[in-house]
């Protein structure tokens, strides 16, 4: 099978498709089987959320596209329309499960519809403008960060005629890092829960502001949710790899990646200063873990008590 099933008749809810490109945007309706083009710019994308708010629309899908997305769902999300953003991940592999083969715009508008259809995935609200704002600003810290580092790599294997300049470039680097920290120590002042929850995080041991700007901006689930869900999210939870007698070793994956690289920096940290991680982390080793397991079990009980924490409204205790 490589094409789509006709849309069915008879459904009370209406489903839209988007696949987003860096000029245009398609948009199918699964069950009324309408397909039109919009141009991806500010006209085009007002135009577009006023034609959809007519279908009383119980879903509007749009598949994550490095950005490109960003404008039509949060318009759409202004607009009070049941928008999601999947990852395409998810879409590929459903289009796999389907059988669908065939590769157009078009079809994959449909396919993106076809995914609300049968999958139902559930609709949550996009994080709130200024959390958008925050989490821009932790993703550029990031970016100069990464950037600093593999200008220090290069810095390190550089001939004496060119090591002035990447030393001038690491310098750039450094203030515009340096810029960023300003600028999100000042969201968060503005904002009394953000200040709160930051004054409760860094109140851990072994967590600094890049730990606290990354759960803030990355996971407001934070104290809201079991700890299970909340390691499932950081991508910390074990998952099984059974079959039949075989007994597979369980291993992290998932979850949101930013989340998971500053805890594990956190945690080389915490490791030599956080009495409770330090001696968590040597019991493991110990017993016989693997340091990377050990490790990684020590970020997951990180997470895990810093949820407690913002859900209880208490600071870090030894107690």
């Amino acid at each position: 099978m490589n094409t789509i099933p006709k849309a069915s008749i008879g459904n009370n809810e209406r489903h839209a498709g988007i696949d987003v490109g860096k000029s245009m945007l398609d948009v199918y309706i699964y069950e009324t089987d309408l397909h039109w083009q919009a141009e991806n710019t500010s006209e085009g994308i007002k135009a577009l959320v006023r034609r959809l708010k007519r279908y009383k629309l119980t879903r509007v899908l749009v598949e994550a596209t490095g950005g490109y997305e960003r404008a039509i769902a949060e318009a759409c999300s202004d607009a009070d329309l049941p928008i999601l953003v999947i990852t395409p991940l998810r879409i590929r592999q459903f289009a796999k499960a389907e059988g669908i083969l065939a590769k157009t715009d078009k079809i994959d508008a449909r396919l993106i519809a076809l995914f609300g259809v049968k999958m139902q995935p559930e609709v949550r609200a996009l994080p709130s403008r200024k959390t958008r704002l925050f989490k821009d600003l932790v993703s550029r810290k990031r970016q100069l960060k990464e950037a600093r580092t593999q200008e220090l790599n290069r810095l390190q294997k550089a001939q004496p005629h060119v090591q002035p300049s990447h030393r001038r470039l690491l310098k750039f680097l450094d203030k515009e890092i340096d810029w960023v920290n300003v600028h999100l120590k000042k969201e968060i002042a503005r904002i009394e829960q953000w200040q709160h929850t930051y004054e409760l995080l860094v109140s851990a041991p072994g967590i600094g502001d890049g730990v606290a700007f990354t759960l803030i901006a990355e996971l407001p689930e934070l104290g809201r949710l079991s700890h299970r869900k909340i390691a499932a999210l950081c991508g910390l939870a074990p998952f099984n790899k059974d079959s039949g007698q075989m007994k597979g070793k369980r291993r992290i994956r998932g979850g949101r990646a930013p989340i998971r690289t500053v805890l594990y920096m956190a945690m080389m940290s915490a490791i030599q200063h956080n009495p409770v991680m330090r001696d968590m982390f040597q019991r493991l080793v110990a017993n016989g873990k693997h340091k990377k397991v050990a490790l990684t079990a020590c970020m997951r009980k990180m997470v895990t008590i810093l949820n407690a924490m913002v859900r209880d409204d208490q600071e870090w205790s030894m107690a």
